[in-house]
């Protein structure tokens, strides 16, 4: 289906953060089996893993060093060895920040200081220059040496394989195939409602259990955003899909929650951005964003980098 028109042509800021820590948190087992399968070997998986997000956020609330992209701490157990269960620190960043393996070494060692315990540090690199792959940070001083090295995977070194991605087993294989058509469909508006219909197929053809598609419909949906009109034609063409293959994964009332899903996403992120950069928010704001729609979230999150003012971001002269 062709997609060019007279239509708007106003596409959504993309957001990463959000479908990734979905991602992750639903499937970390597999997350660690794609991306670091020698550590994923040495893990217990029949005894439960547990996502440790405030006891983090306590850690390094103080440590900021550069914008995080996703972050987890998950406490494991492992197959082997005297330390029946560790730490593993894992960041998806997606940017290239010249900080990030400091803040890696910083949070290791926070981590370690407060629970005692080995704590490994992992690394997804989802952004777009591909030479950048630090994998350590250390320091020498006085005959005294310090340094941590760490894995990556480099989200660029699969360009070359989605085919072989997009018919893993693995949802990270998916997943992964569909960061990178997310990045290189920016501002594209046909090339990614084709992509987005590509994924969307696969997807099925996969033939996995419900709950899984939904999942992952969700995390492409917040992925590969598209203006109104061109995501109302991928539904429709996910309805003809499923009417053909006489099943029936997501209803309208799980569409409308998968909407209501990436709205609250927008509102979290935007509300923790204006807090960090001009403090308490008043009321009028708080209820400015609750009753605010998609498309308004997006623009005040564009409005923050040069608004001088809270006022300013909401284009509000006149203020109670």
């Amino acid at each position: 289906m062709n997609v060019t028109g007279t239509q708007p042509m106003d596409t959504p800021n993309d957001q990463y953060d959000s479908p990734w820590k979905r991602a992750v948190e639903n499937y970390f087992s597999e997350f660690m089996e794609f991306y670091f399968p020698d550590a994923h070997a040495e893990i217990d998986w029949s005894k439960e893993h547990v996502f440790l997000d405030q006891e983090l956020q306590a850690v390094v609330q103080d440590a900021e060093l550069g914008k995080r992209f996703v972050d987890k701490l998950v406490r494991v157990n492992v197959l082997n060895g005297d330390e029946k269960w560790i730490y593993v620190h894992v960041e998806v960043q997606g940017t290239k920040q010249a900080e990030f393996a400091k803040r890696l070494f910083v949070y290791n060692y926070r981590i370690f200081d407060r629970y005692d315990r080995p704590v490994a540090s992992l690394a997804v690199l989802a952004d777009t220059h591909k030479n950048w792959k630090p994998t350590s940070y250390g320091f020498t001083v006085l005959g005294c040496k310090l340094s941590l090295e760490f894995p990556v995977a480099k989200l660029t070194d699969y360009e070359e394989r989605l085919d072989e991605l997009l018919e893993s087993d693995n949802a990270f294989g998916w997943i992964t195939a569909a960061h990178i058509l997310t990045q290189k469909t920016r501002k594209q508006h046909q090339e990614r409602y084709e992509a987005k219909l590509r994924l969307v197929r696969i997807l099925y053809q996969h033939r996995w259990d419900k709950q899984r598609i939904i999942d992952l419909l969700y995390i492409v949906d917040w992925l590969m955003q598209l203006p109104d009109w061109l995501n109302s034609q991928v539904w429709q063409e996910l309805e003809t899909i499923e009417e053909k293959e006489k099943m029936e994964y997501i209803t309208s009332i799980e569409r409308l929650g998968m909407v209501k899903g990436r709205v609250e996403g927008q509102y979290s992120l935007l509300k923790r951005l204006l807090e960090r950069r001009f403090g308490l928010l008043p009321e009028w704001v708080s209820e400015k964003l609750k009753s605010a729609k998609s498309k308004d979230l997006e623009a005040w999150a564009d409005a923050i980098l040069t608004a001088p003012t809270l006022e300013a971001v909401f284009n509000k002269s006149d203020v109670s």
